[in-house]
């Protein structure tokens, strides 16, 4: 068996990032960014006036009590054609350009305004002024390749007049369940048998990650179904099964696989739940073998194909992982690391972790409940209450 790092390093190194292509800035949301992207403009364009006010020069309104002559008008999106001279001023408004010869803004609620004349009752002040360029430049990177586009960065973007950008194209990842027991949900079962529910979650969990996941439905234990795999995944940049990884006589993913172009990197790893995940390649692209049980299968798609999509997308990733104190007694780690399905308290602003009793991996309502995964590591000794432990969070 080898060791998680170990397998996480290995699977990662298998794969590079897909092409890119060009899409519309409103379809961009979420998507990974292929190249940076720069500011076509400087924002604000021009200096513009960050209150309502008047316009005006800091030499004729630097102290109060004075009187200025109005001279026009400047508003946002109709800058004042003319140059604001000695002991002149122009009305502006928030967002309007601050006119030629103007340095400073009186703030509207500073001046007493008679019909074309302005008192001012306090000083004037360039506070208020925002220089051209102020949040960025032309030619800045306003947003850098390997981000995932988040509402913020879209916004961003449309202020430096970008209106298309340059992303990883999805990678596809075909999934695939396998045995004679499983039937779908709402379909009639067979005597003994379970209801496939692995691939939904494997499916949200795909698109949360950036992929675009195609389901091929449920494979039954035969050789000559899962030797159809490779006909039916040509397009695809990574082909996942589910079931079938361990050493039963029905078993069978390595041995339909191997004459079909497949070639085995690893099988096993030391870890609870998990330890039978097949990885390979398949005709030249990544294979992953995942655990059939449900709890398994969700904790080795979370940290092994969740990295893998990452890489495919050009994106850095690393697994999230916080601290918190252990909320209940744990005896000793064996060989294997273990991940603890638990809940997140907060108590006296530190982060606390109760792990269920019940950690069978075929308890799928245990990890629907639970925030977080406790990680310990091989032959961790005994914890005690309040002791801290590492932590994944399962929040979506």
């Amino acid at each position: 068996m080898i060791s998680v790092e170990e397998a996480i390093a290995r699977i990662v190194s298998a794969a590079g990032p897909v092409e890119s292509e060009i899409v519309a800035l409103a379809d961009a949301h979420r998507r990974v960014l292929a190249r940076d992207v720069i500011a076509r403009r400087d924002q604000p364009p021009a200096p513009v006036s960050a209150m309502d006010g008047y316009a005006v020069r800091l030499a004729d309104a630097d102290r109060a009590p004075a009187t200025l002559r109005v001279i026009g008008t400047a508003p946002a999106g109709h800058p004042f054609a003319g140059t604001v001279g000695e002991g002149e001023a122009v009305r502006i408004f928030t967002g309007g350009v601050l006119p030629d010869g103007a340095d400073a803004i009186l703030l509207q609620e500073d001046a007493d305004a008679d019909g074309d004349r302005v008192m001012l009752r306090a000083p004037a002040t360039s506070r208020h002024i925002r220089r051209a360029g102020l949040d960025f430049r032309a030619r800045d990177v306003l947003v850098a390749a390997g981000r995932r586009l988040t509402a913020r960065d879209l916004a961003l973007v449309a202020a430096g007049d970008v209106a298309s950008v340059e992303v990883r194209r999805k990678p596809v990842i075909a999934f695939a369940a396998t045995g004679d027991e499983l039937a779908r949900p709402g379909e009639p079962q067979r005597a003994g048998g379970i209801v496939a529910s692995t691939g939904y979650g494997l499916a949200a969990l795909i698109e949360a990650w950036g992929g675009s996941p195609h389901d091929l439905g449920i494979l039954p234990d035969t050789l000559e179904a899962l030797q159809r795999i490779p006909g039916v995944t040509a397009r695809a940049d990574v082909v996942v099964t589910m079931g079938g990884a361990s050493v039963g006589d029905h078993d069978l993913v390595r041995q339909a696989l191997m004459p079909k172009g497949f070639a085995l990197d690893f099988w096993k790893i030391a870890m609870r739940p998990g330890k039978p995940l097949i990885f390979g390649r398949l005709n030249d692209k990544p294979f992953l073998g995942l655990p059939g049980n449900p709890v398994s299968g969700y904790v080795c798609a979370l940290l092994f194909l969740q990295p893998l999509v990452a890489a495919l997308l050009g994106k850095p990733f690393e697994q999230p992982i916080e601290s918190a104190r252990l909320a209940r007694a744990l005896p000793a780690n064996e060989a294997r690391q273990d991940y603890l399905r638990a809940r997140l308290l907060r108590r006296n602003n530190e982060l606390w972790a109760e792990p269920f009793a019940l950690q069978d991996s075929s308890v799928q309502s245990a990890l629907a409940r639970a925030d977080a995964l406790i990680v310990r590591p091989p032959h961790a000794p005994a914890s005690a209450e309040g002791d801290r432990v590492s932590v994944i969070s399962l929040a979506e």
